[in-house]
């Protein structure tokens, strides 16, 4: 007879190098069914939003390719996951399961579940670290809390050993023959008609192929000007690799040894160094949101600061709206929209200013923008995307002060100096001088005239006064502040 199967069940890894439970399924000598679930039922469980979904069905698409090369097919059922891999392993008589483990807490209890059932069927339940370099339980204050600050976070696992090296994807793998597959296609997980995301493939490559070329083209390019340039969007002077982290068709660790081996291969130069320091700061941040989502569970929906609960938002559909098109009359703010609309992406600094823009000048409630981001970015993370919404809004455990109000005015001509970002997704203010299109409310009726702009027709005017509006949240959130003062 032939031997019982294992499964390998992928989730937020959708990559066959540096998998470890691929790797020690293969390694088993059993037959291997590879599995994805798509699980939109579990309570707890967020969907996917619709850009995230989009990239979902491509990451699917290239597993399968390079499951197939290797042997094998992958595997897909729909449904809670409890019962979608009960199922899968009572169909298949299969003896064992290996996955890489996840940290959100929703997803966490899904997981002890499986292996509760699955262990009490007597098959051996194997998992594997994989998607974070450093998992939550394991990193902790001296007094054995979780850390709430980034700092001293960042601080305490720099000086931990080298995270471990990656590992090389099998080169092949036996199959197990007779199980059933839905298909792809039957998910609807890709918008027909119309297809609006044609768009976002232009700008894309979905897979674990498109993110190792997209590695590898940073830690050779953009990373020697990483400090200098990572702030400006008007230049390719960022990784660009979110998406693909988000899904695992890179891990973290390949990251982080691809850029430290191109510190190696530089000597030592002074501005890469000052590159990979940066950006592995930045790597350290994903890890800080993850653990803060592992000790905050609500972190998407619930101030990780109780005293913003009290705080009054204001309800205010039509300037969302505005906000949410790029039509806000403020150019940097609307670009980044624009550009979000276009590639399922935005540029980080921007994603700040913009954010900055809906909380603290139109004082919508950060939760609002951070359902328009998950719904509309490629990369939304289930940690990442409300923590930094948090983090903006000043609600957050490591939360900006609530008096830093971006003025985007300013943020524009600091990062953004020639107008290019602007012009390329603000098409209607592409003639304008750079020492006006980033106010062009203020720039005299003739500059308007002469590159074609007609505020209010072509382009909005301010929907807020930049002055007014944070003078206004100031005393906002003076009041929010002025609260928890008497509430201690």
């Amino acid at each position: 007879m032939p031997a019982a199967p294992a499964i390998v069940w992928f989730r937020d890894d959708l990559r066959v190098a540096d998998n470890p439970a691929l790797t020690a399924a293969a390694k088993s000598g059993q037959p291997v069914i590879a599995a994805f679930v798509l699980d939109e039922e579990t309570t707890g469980l967020r969907r996917l939003g619709s850009a995230s979904r989009w990239w979902l069905a491509g990451a699917l698409r290239a597993l399968d390719q390079s499951l197939q090369e290797r042997g094998i097919a992958l595997t897909l059922r729909r449904g809670p996951a409890e019962r979608a891999i009960a199922e899968l392993a009572r169909e298949s008589s299969a003896t064992a399961i290996f996955w890489n483990r996840r940290y959100e807490p929703a997803a966490t209890r899904v997981d002890q579940a499986v292996a509760s059932d699955l262990t009490a069927r007597g098959m051996d339940v194997q998992t594997f670290q994989a998607s974070l370099l450093f998992e939550p339980s394991g990193i902790r204050t001296r007094s054995g809390s979780p850390f709430t600050v980034f700092t001293p976070f960042l601080r305490h696992v720099l000086a931990r050993d080298e995270p471990r090296r990656p590992l090389p994807p099998p080169e092949r793998i036996t199959g197990a023959s007779g199980v059933a597959s839905e298909r792809l296609e039957g998910w609807g997980l890709e918008p027909r008609t119309p297809d609006w995301a044609a768009k976002l493939a232009e700008h894309w490559t979905r897979g674990e192929a498109g993110a190792r070329e997209r590695l590898a083209d940073f830690a050779d390019g953009a990373l020697a000007d990483y400090a200098d340039r990572r702030d400006r969007p008007d230049l390719p002077g960022t990784s660009r690799l979110s998406p693909h982290l988000r899904f695992g068709e890179v891990s973290p660790f390949q990251v982080w040894h691809a850029i430290m081996h191109a510190r190696e291969a530089a000597h030592g130069t002074r501005a890469i160094g000052a590159g990979t320091d940066k950006f592995i700061s930045e790597l350290v941040w994903r890890e800080f949101c993850h653990h803060l989502l592992a000790s905050h569970p609500d972190l998407a929906g619930r101030n990780v600061q109780p005293r913003f609960d009290a705080f009054r938002w204001r309800d205010d559909p039509a300037a969302l709206t505005a906000w949410q098109r790029g039509e806000t009359g403020y150019p940097i703010v609307d670009a980044g929209m624009r550009e979000l609309w276009a590639t399922g992406w935005m540029h980080n600094r921007v994603r700040m200013v913009a954010a900055s823009f809906l909380v603290k000048h139109l004082l919508i409630d950060w939760r609002a923008g951070e359902r328009w981001f998950w719904d509309t970015l490629v990369d939304a993370d289930a940690a990442s995307n409300p923590a930094n919404w948090q983090w903006v809004a000043g609600s957050g455990a490591d939360a900006a002060p609530y008096f830093r109000i971006f003025n985007p005015l300013l943020q524009g001509e600091k990062f953004d100096p020639a107008g290019d970002y602007v012009r390329r997704w603000v098409p209607a203010l592409a003639q304008l001088p750079a020492g006006a299109i980033h106010a062009p409310s203020d720039a005299p009726p003739a500059i308007l005239a002469a590159a074609g702009v007609k505020l209010g027709e072509n382009y909005p005017a301010p929907i807020v006064d930049h002055k007014a509006a944070r003078t206004r949240a100031l005393a906002a959130f003076d009041r929010v502040k002025a609260a928890g003062q008497q509430q201690d």
